[in-house]
């Protein structure tokens, strides 16, 4: 890395608040802590939602959820306070297997199931009928919406918020879609990396096969199960050790510094008159 990259490498670990080193127990109470706060200081607020897809991030963020409201109800014998898993398939489910392992390990209290599958091949043919055609990949984000429209109307009905999944290392890249899975209400993994999130998980005792299971957004009908390192053009490791303040390769620091720049909308609220962080 030369000192231009050294110096943008800082400024983005500020920005994402990623630590060089952590500690699982602590990090595991922040989150919990943190969602079991967002409901107290809500008290309307009951329930948390979250979409499980059988990757790393959901079934992190499904468990931590579920510690959060059991240790509500215990201290203050409220039952109303619940965690309701979501399973969104598109039809069947390739992984359909690695997402029930999760739901297994999380043990939510309830499990609701929506197919998105209808919903999103209406969508395409309304589109389509103006003379649009909708490619793979823009049918891919309509599925990430079509899913958190989901979460949100489940919600919605329960008194409660959307979990949303988002990390440090998906963030950096704007691995995700906008107002799908990018939508959400808390993020208790913020701040993370993908190796930190599976330190997590180890310190939880979740089952080897769903952390060493391979990313994936699997959006796209002609690349199933498309690894997020091939779409990305870098690995997780590289930006892990990125986010954690190393020294990657010059080639590997300007992939993430690149998408950094080009996802910058992403990581912020709708645009106004005010900002100008997107001018060149």
């Amino acid at each position: 890395m030369n000192a231009e990259q050294r110096a943008i490498q800082q400024q983005i670990i500020q920005a994402l608040r990623v630590q060089p080193e952590i500690d699982p127990a602590m990090e595991v109470r922040r989150s919990v802590d943190f969602m079991k706060d967002y409901l107290r200081q809500n008290p309307g607020l009951k329930t948390l939602v979250l979409g499980i897809s059988g990757g790393q991030d959901s079934t992190l963020a499904g468990k931590l959820s579920q510690q959060a409201v059991t240790e509500l109800r215990q201290e203050t014998g409220d039952a109303d306070y619940q965690f309701i898993a979501v399973r969104l398939p598109y039809g069947e489910q390739a992984d359909e297997a690695d997402a029930m392992a999760a739901i297994d390990f999380i043990q939510p209290d309830q499990t609701e199931r929506v197919n998105i599958k209808a919903a999103t091949d209406a969508m395409v043919v309304a589109v389509d009928a103006n003379d649009e055609t909708l490619s793979d990949f823009n049918k891919g984000n309509l599925k990430a919406r079509e899913r958190m429209i989901a979460q949100f109307a489940i919600a919605g009905a329960h008194h409660g918020v959307v979990v949303g999944t988002d990390h440090a290392a998906e963030a950096v890249t704007g691995f995700y879609t906008k107002f799908g899975d990018g939508a959400a209400d808390i993020t208790p993994l913020w701040r993370l990396d993908k190796r930190q999130g599976r330190e997590l998980l180890e310190y939880l005792e979740a089952p080897a096969a769903l952390i060493a299971k391979t990313p994936t957004a699997d959006l796209e009908d002609d690349r199933p199960a498309l690894p997020d390192e091939v779409a990305l053009g870098v690995s997780y490791s590289e930006i892990d050790a990125f986010l954690e303040g190393q020294d990657v390769s010059e080639q590997a620091a300007a992939t993430i510094e690149d998408w950094y720049r080009k996802t910058e909308h992403k990581r912020h609220t709708p645009i106004t008159v005010y900002d100008d962080f997107w001018k060149n």
